[in-house]
């Protein structure tokens, strides 16, 4: 049936305003530069977030850099060249106890887990730590949640880093897999999908997660300077807002349908190795259920820093975290 000819000029009325309002809201988004120390699936919920669009629905557009460790993607923060951090809260301390004034404050945590994964350089299904001793591990920069958290693991299976084992730390995080396969150490520590990708390639095979034998850590965190976060609180909500709402996407959705939305972001990955990776980190608890970075969450990731002779004096909580971005958006979340 034909539509009469004011209607049909009607609705093309009607679909020309509709993308003229769309545009406009587009030019509206707030730009937040955000920093990740590195690019993996570990952070598949901040991934979701931007497929789905989740920023947008804030008012957000995310314009996302790989800072390739948290000393660099810090340096970035605090020189003004990113708005927004994402990384251990081990940075946040480390420039908190060096007096600066415009500090970098925690505001969500995404990860409770380590997401590296040891690597050796042949198949060990009978893997045990033991196997570790008089042997060298690319353990990645000193001072980094990922190495402080090998030693951690390390004493806790009664090696001691330096005598029983020998932990590299001269290499730079972002090189650790080309230094591995072109014959440096005997074991590494990497993150997903190129943990996975290795072992699918026959470079390397995952004999270990440091995840699972970490335990609790509050291992990822959004942060932003003091005086980004005074003078923008509803870009610090709205960010908090679509992070968490990523978080709860991950949650009640299947791997595979994890992985169709996190595809464009890592296009190197084939489908079935990011569920496998997706599985992984699913069925060790890897993402926090809420993004509220607790008190005793950091005080575990101090001990640990201290543990590893990192951290002479602990950073008052209330001065490095706020929780009241994070726990608004879960209030609003259930209303």
């Amino acid at each position: 049936m034909r539509l009469p000819k004011r209607f049909s000029l009607f609705l093309i009325i009607i679909l020309i305003i509709s993308n003229l309002l769309i545009g406009c809201q587009k030019e509206n988004l707030k730009t937040v530069r955000l920093v990740e120390v590195t690019h993996s699936v570990f952070y598949a919920p901040q991934y979701v977030a931007l497929t789905k669009g989740f920023f947008e629905e804030e008012g957000i557009k995310i314009e996302l850099t790989n800072g390739k460790g948290a000393d660099k993607s810090m340096a970035a923060l605090l020189s003004n060249q990113a708005d927004i951090g994402f990384m251990g809260p081990e940075a946040s301390t480390y420039v908190y106890n060096q007096g600066k004034k415009d500090y970098a404050i925690n505001f969500a945590q995404l990860t409770q887990k380590d997401g590296s994964f040891l690597i050796g350089r042949e198949k060990d299904p009978d893997f045990s730590f033991e196997k570790l001793k008089g042997k060298t591990i690319l353990g990645g920069r000193k001072g980094g949640v990922p190495e402080m958290t090998l030693e951690y693991v390390l004493k806790k299976h009664g090696l001691e880093p330096g005598k029983d084992v020998n932990v590299r730390t001269d290499i730079q995080f972002s090189m650790m897999a080309g230094a591995f396969t072109s014959g440096e150490g005997d074991y590494t520590t990497l993150f997903e999908p190129t943990a996975s990708m290795m072992e699918k390639e026959g470079k390397g095979y995952i004999v270990a997660s440091i995840g699972k034998e970490g335990g609790y850590i509050p291992y990822t965190v959004y942060c932003a300077k003091k005086s980004y976060i005074e003078k923008n609180p509803d870009i610090i909500q709205g960010f908090t807002n679509a992070i968490y709402k990523g978080m709860l996407w991950v949650q009640n959705h299947s791997s595979e349908e994890v992985a169709e939305a996190i595809q464009p972001y890592f296009p190197d990955a084939d489908k079935e190795l990011l569920i496998t990776v997706i599985d992984r980190y699913k069925e060790q608890d890897t993402w926090k259920p809420d993004p509220v970075l607790t008190k005793e969450g950091l005080d575990h990731l101090m001990h640990i820093m201290e543990l590893a002779g990192e951290l002479d004096k602990r950073a008052p909580y209330d001065k490095i975290v706020t929780t009241k971005f994070a726990k608004k958006a879960v209030e609003s979340s259930r209303r």
